[in-house]
């Protein structure tokens, strides 16, 4: 009994924990529906971009991979943080997403910024090459977190830092789409090989940052 409940338990860490936040991403024309409001107008005031590049105190020469870039919201931010000196991994699982994040990087004429390809379990980055992995509104999209935290550990330098930014679910329209609050985020991730750095709030009563570090 004590070896099949030692099974079971190992095996649910495989299982996708995101079913009901990723149930409008399966079709091309709900990634479609989901990129309108990604690249909306008003976004800006939503999310604060600039006090965000403030809060992850980047710096010139830095490699910062965007994971979950979806239309490339992100990209002309980090590309001005960074600098000619850096590099922009921009990060999606959907190809028609990583096309329109392609195109926000022409648009804005960005030359610091390259573009993966990864997919749910795996986020492709490159071991040792990274200082701080972002994921904006997307931690609560991982189906498979102890994997991909897994690769993002590996991707880091030494002192690289993971940037959670995410929903509080009472702050958010659907809080079940949320799958954990700010404080089971922190549990999993320190349980899946990283230490916890400090929180904040990002859009008080609505988004926070979560930065932690690799523990090893």
């Amino acid at each position: 009994m004590k070896l099949l409940l030692s099974f079971l338990m190992g095996t649910s860490l495989w299982a996708q924990a995101a079913a009901q936040a990723n149930s409008g991403y399966k079709t091309a024309e709900g990634r479609e529906r989901v990129a309108k409001t990604l690249a909306a107008s008003d976004r800006d005031g939503r999310q604060k971009p600039k006090e965000l590049i403030a809060a992850l105190d980047l710096k010139p020469g830095m490699t910062v991979a965007d994971l979950g870039t979806g239309v490339g919201y992100m990209l002309p931010y980090l590309s001005a943080a960074v600098g000619p000196t850096g590099r922009v991994l921009a990060v999606d699982i959907f190809a028609d997403f990583l096309n329109q994040a392609k195109a926000t990087a022409a648009r804005h004429n960005l030359t610091n910024v390259e573009f993966i390809l990864g997919n749910e379990k795996d986020p492709k980055l490159p071991e040792k090459e990274v200082d701080l992995v972002l994921t904006l509104d997307a931690y609560h999209h991982f189906d498979f977190p102890q994997m991909s935290l897994a690769v993002i550990a590996r991707s880091l330098h030494t002192g690289g830092r993971l940037a959670i930014v995410d929903f509080y679910k009472a702050g958010f329209r659907d809080p079940a789409h949320i799958r954990l609050d700010q404080a089971d985020v922190i549990k999993e991730v320190e349980g899946y090989g990283f230490r916890f750095l400090s929180k904040a709030d990002h859009m008080p009563g609505t988004q926070y940052i979560a930065i932690f570090t690799p523990a090893k």
